[in-house]
């Protein structure tokens, strides 16, 4: 089957409330971080936190995932009529199962989007598995439109680090960055976020009477049994098998220009990438020159993967990009590692 068409792109993130005020912000450096109106560390400063400004911060669980991700679907889905006679899918990334996650979330959050879109969606899935849920979603709508359970699936990833009892999961974790007895200089700013893809065949494209933002040439799935906050030694196994199964998708002779992941400052995921990426160099242009935005919007857990789409799609159609050819790869702290292969609207019209 040809690679699928993206015919739409959306997101709400801490620095911008549509994907192109995103994109722009990320590519400016605009930093979204601020201090918790009223979580503190225990050196007693203030938790630094990516929060989107305009939600109230006493917002919680599935009410605070749609409220960020209901805005990215409907952009992602402004190319697509309402009355078009295809069948559309949904495959919805979320964060696993932690402290401050309410049971039943999955199921609360697709029933706000049924709410909202009626019975747009021929079916709907979620996929709780963290930073690499969204190219789980990605691959299981790459399945669906190959087998022709539907002609096109919009890929979406929300997730909110900001419930009190998960931030102080994160600091008791050694993972919130700061200074206190308990932060670690080498964590991560917790942040959130939602992030959509629109996915498409060339039928549907045609149909629909979108211009594609590009292409979704292949996806890789692995996983790693060496997981972070264990004894263990990561020397990048199950993200290797995630980049090779992607670059299959490659031609002989070709590379990736630009690389967008969700390294976040932690040692561990520096050093995975680092392992994957030698085992798979002769692929990449520059290995070593990569976007990780979480400096802009903190670690947006679930929705990496639809924002670091869209990212790197952007920046193809703006020619600020090195080449048409993006991998966005992400790594889960169960072991689940996604990698996609994309390729920029220029060069999927040729």
């Amino acid at each position: 089957m040809a690679p699928l068409h993206v015919l739409g792109l959306g997101a709400s993130t801490p620095v911008g409330r549509t994907v192109w005020a995103s994109a722009a912000a990320v590519r400016a450096g605009v930093c979204g971080f601020r201090v918790h109106p009223y979580m503190v560390d225990t050196a007693g400063e203030p938790m630094r936190v990516a929060a989107a400004p305009w939600l109230d911060i006493g917002l919680e669980g599935a009410s605070r995932l749609a409220a960020l991700a209901l805005p990215a679907i409907e952009e992602a889905l402004a190319p697509w009529p309402a009355n078009l006679p295809l069948r559309l899918g949904l495959a919805l990334a979320l964060p696993p199962m932690r402290p401050g996650r309410p049971d039943g979330l999955a199921g609360e959050v697709l029933e706000r989007v049924s709410d909202r879109l009626g019975n747009r969606f021929a079916r709907m899935a979620a996929f709780e598995a963290g930073h690499a849920a969204g190219h789980l979603a990605a691959a299981a709508a790459e399945a669906g439109c190959t087998r022709g359970a539907f002609d096109a699936c919009l890929v979406v990833g929300a997730d909110s680090y900001l419930a009190p009892e998960t931030l102080e999961w994160i600091e008791a974790c050694d993972q919130l960055h700061g200074g206190g007895p308990l932060n670690n200089a080498w964590g991560f700013i917790p942040g959130e976020a939602a992030g959509a893809m629109l996915l498409g065949t060339v039928d549907a494209a045609r149909q629909c009477g979108a211009e594609p933002l590009g292409e979704l040439v292949s996806v890789g799935i692995g996983m790693e049994h060496r997981l972070i906050k264990t004894d263990d030694v990561c020397v990048g196994e199950g993200l290797t098998q995630a980049f090779r199964a992607a670059l299959q998708g490659l031609a002989p002779g070709e590379q990736v220009h630009d690389v967008y992941c969700d390294l976040n400052g932690e040692r561990y995921r520096t050093e995975e990438y680092g392992f994957a990426v030698l085992r798979t160099a002769e692929r990449f242009r520059a290995p070593s020159e990569f976007v990780c935005p979480a400096d802009c919007w903190g670690d947006v857990g679930a929705a990496g993967g639809p924002l670091h789409a869209a990212l790197a799609l952007i920046a193809a159609r703006k020619r600020y990009g090195k080449g048409p050819l993006s991998m966005v790869w992400g790594s889960s702290e169960r072991g689940e590692r996604g990698a996609m292969l994309l390729r920029g609207a220029d060069a999927v019209r040729g």
